[in-house]
C-alpha cells in the first residue's frame, strides 16, 4: 500500500521532530528524511509531500491525517484530496443543536472518550459566559473548572472505549475512523432518543460523510441527518461542549492511570510517552501495556526496542 499527500508547514516541522531519531543516513533525492520501519517506509520530500509505503502505511498515515484535521481543519482522504464546504464557515447562532466530539484517538495511553451534548437556544448564553470553545484551545486547569458546570446543566451522553476493548477489536477492517464513527453514532443515538427539540446534529468531520455512513451501516440504530464540518468546535456550541466534557473525562482517566502506576502518564504519542512506556514495561511487564495503551501505535515498537537497550 502507498499513501501520498501534501502536509502543511506546521505538520512538516512536527514530522521532522517526531522522526528525527530514526532517519536513514542516506535519503532519496529531494527528500528531507526517510524512516524505515518493518511495516512502513515514510519519506518526507522538500515539496511537503509525504509518502507512506508498506502494509502499515494506513496506520502511519492516519496519525498525520488526524493532525492535519485537528490543527489545520484539513480533511485528507488516502488519495490526498481535500474537501472544504461553504457550510463549515457558518457559525450557529441562536440554534438548538446536538453535537459530538472525541478525545484520545491520538494518545498512546488512555481511553478514547466520545461525547454528544444537546445545547438549546436557552443555554447558549450560559455556555458563552463560561467561555466554552474547542477543548484543545483551553488549558486543562480551565477544563477541570468549567466542565462540572456544563455537566450539571447540559444534557449529554458519553462512551469510554477502554484500551483493553480497543486492542481486542482492532484489525484492518476496524480502523480508527470506523471506531470513531461507531462511537459517535452510539452517543448521538442516545441523545436523539431523548426527543430534544434540536435544529441540527453536528459532528466534527474526520472522514467524508459517505465513508462515515459506510462505517455505521451495520449498526442497529443510526443517526443519518448529520451536518459534518471541520473545526466544528469553533462554530457549534454543542460540539464545543462535547469536546470539553470528553477532555474532562479523559483527564480524569489519565489521572487514575498516573495514580495507579505512581508516575505521571503523559498524553500524546511523543518521545516522552516512549520513556514512560519503557518504564512501565520494565516494572510491570510488557503485556501490562495492553490494558492501558493502544498497541497498534508505533510507540509499541519503540518501547520494545528500548527494552533491549
Amino acid at each position: 500500500m502507498t499513501i501520498v499527500f501534501k502536509v502543511s508547514d506546521n505538520i512538516k516541522a512536527q514530522m521532522m521532530e517526531f522522526y528525527q531519531d530514526r532517519v536513514e543516513p542516506k535519503c532519496p533525492p529531494y527528500s528531507l528524511f526517510q524512516v524505515k520501519d518493518y511495516d512502513c517506509v515514510t519519506t518526507l520530500y522538500e515539496s511537503g509531500k509525504v509518502m507512506f509505503q508498506g502494509i502499515g502505511a494506513d496506520i502511519e498515515a492516519s496519525y498525520w491525517i488526524e493532525e492535519e484535521r485537528i490543527k489545520n481543519g484539513r480533511i485528507i482522504d488516502i488519495t490526498g484530496k481535500e474537501k472544504e464546504t461553504k457550510e463549515e464557515k457558518k457559525v450557529f447562532i441562536n440554534t438548538s443543536s446536538i453535537g459530538s466530539d472525541e478525545v484520545g484517538t491520538g494518545d498512546f495511553f488512555g481511553p478514547i472518550v466520545v461525547t454528544a451534548t444537546f445545547v438549546s437556544k436557552e443555554n447558549i448564553d450560559f455556555l458563552t459566559e463560561l467561555g466554552v470553545r474547542d477543548s484543545k484551545k483551553i488549558t486543562d486547569i480551565k477544563i477541570k473548572k468549567i466542565a462540572p458546570e456544563i455537566i450539571k446543566k447540559i444534557p449529554y451522553a458519553t462512551f469510554i472505549l477502554t484500551n483493553t476493548a480497543y486492542n481486542k477489536n482492532w484489525n484492518e477492517d476496524l480502523n480508527m475512523n470506523k471506531i470513531k464513527a461507531i462511537l459517535h453514532n452510539k452517543v448521538l443515538c442516545t441523545l436523539k432518543s431523548k426527543n430534544y427539540d434540536y435544529d441540527k446534529i453536528v459532528v466534527d468531520q474526520f472522514v467524508y460523510p459517505k465513508k462515515y455512513y459506510e462505517h455505521i451501516k451495520d449498526a442497529k440504530e443510526k443517526v443519518n441527518n448529520i451536518t459534518f464540518m471541520t473545526k466544528a468546535e469553533d462554530k457549534c456550541l454543542s460540539v464545543a461542549a462535547a469536546s470539553i466534557i470528553s477532555r474532562y473525562i479523559f483527564l480524569k482517566e489519565m489521572h487514575k492511570l498516573s495514580e495507579a502506576f505512581n508516575m505521571e502518564i503523559p498524553k500524546g504519542a511523543g518521545p516522552n510517552v516512549d520513556k514512560i512506556g519503557i518504564k512501565i514495561a520494565k516494572e510491570y511487564g510488557f503485556d501490562k501495556l495492553k490494558e492501558i495503551a493502544k498497541m497498534n501505535f508505533k510507540n509499541k515498537d519503540k518501547i520494545k526496542a528500548g527494552l533491549k537497550n
